[in-house]
């Protein structure tokens, strides 16, 4: 057989191969642009639902009703500005403190306030969290002897907490992350136990068959298969860092978001209420996204999934 002829069988015997993996190709690419086109659609419509919202809520505030409507509610829109505010003297609350500081200080220094408060809080709260929680999932006497303690302990109001909080430890910084961290405790507490209690038990026998300690089997198997559930705490547990964060703030506080709140509501200044409350929501958005990429990070075994939707 010439060299040519061999190129020839073997260009034609590749064919089928080439022909077979190209389908998978068209449809890896398929799914990619429809990933995209799906990403983009959900940006889109989240973005018109926000402008739809804030501009039913301008023109409400400044839609002219006529005199009868305003002898009979006492004001002229349909929303009374002097309770609800809109979104206009909103964001001009948000630039003046900005540009010109708010009566507290620098607006950067009162949002870095409340970080902190809430980031020492969300710390503290999540450590403990996961520890109890693992060490009661895996002893079962323990925790059927602990837990009307803590079922009594998670009834108690929060607000009370931070009251005691504010007494105990005083108006600094502590009395804000103990606040924070008992908001996040009882979260993550709860879904690291159910998490350990959720672990394949064949799992750990057959562990304990290959003669793995317990050390190697919490670090091994036990916290891998409860990062799930200790990871989906975490999404929840740092919007509550921030309340209570602000609830410490709102018990005594010289600096804060908390505080900014606290002192326009004195005033009956709603622009700045609602200032104030877009701050934090803008703080528990920009936490979400980072602790979304910590915990794609941590669990790279889950499978992405093209229609899975993000709370």
């Amino acid at each position: 057989m010439s060299v040519r002829s061999a190129a020839r069988l073997s260009v034609t015997a590749s064919a089928p191969a080439e022909q077979a993996a190209r389908p998978a190709v068209d449809m890896v690419a398929r799914r990619r642009r429809d990933v995209r086109r799906r990403q983009v659609m959900v940006q889109g419509l989240r973005l018109l639902v926000g402008v739809v919202i804030l501009g039913v809520w301008e023109l409400s505030a400044r839609f002219p009703s006529g005199a009868a409507w305003e002898a009979q509610v006492g004001h002229a829109g349909l929303i009374d500005k002097f309770f609800w505010s809109e979104p206009s003297d909103i964001a001009q609350s948000l630039w003046t403190w900005f540009r010109d500081g708010t009566e507290l200080g620098p607006l950067w220094q009162q949002v870095l306030a409340t970080m902190e408060e809430t980031v020492g809080g969300f710390i503290v709260g999540s450590v403990l969290g996961v520890t109890f929680g693992v060490a009661l999932g895996r002893n079962r006497l323990l925790s059927d002897v602990l837990s009307p303690y803590i079922k009594g302990a998670n009834a108690i109001p929060r607000v009370v907490v931070g009251a005691l909080f504010a007494i105990s430890l005083g108006l600094d910084i502590k009395s804000k992350i103990a606040t924070a961290a008992v908001l996040v405790f009882f979260v993550v507490f709860f879904n690291a136990f159910q998490g350990v209690r959720e672990v394949d038990r064949n799992l750990i026998a057959n562990a304990r068959i290959l003669g793995a300690n317990n050390r190697q089997l919490t670090r091994e198997i036990i916290i891998p298969s409860a990062l799930s559930w200790i990871i989906a705490s975490l999404h929840t547990s740092f919007g509550l860092a921030l309340v209570g964060a602000v609830v410490g703030e709102l018990w005594g506080a010289t600096q804060g978001v908390g505080e900014l709140i606290y002192s326009a509501k004195n005033t009956f200044d709603t622009a700045g209420v609602f200032a104030g409350m877009a701050l934090l929501a803008a703080m528990a958005l920009l936490a979400e996204a980072l602790i979304t990429a910590l915990e794609n990070r941590l669990i790279r075994w889950r499978p992405n999934v093209a229609t899975e939707t993000r709370i």
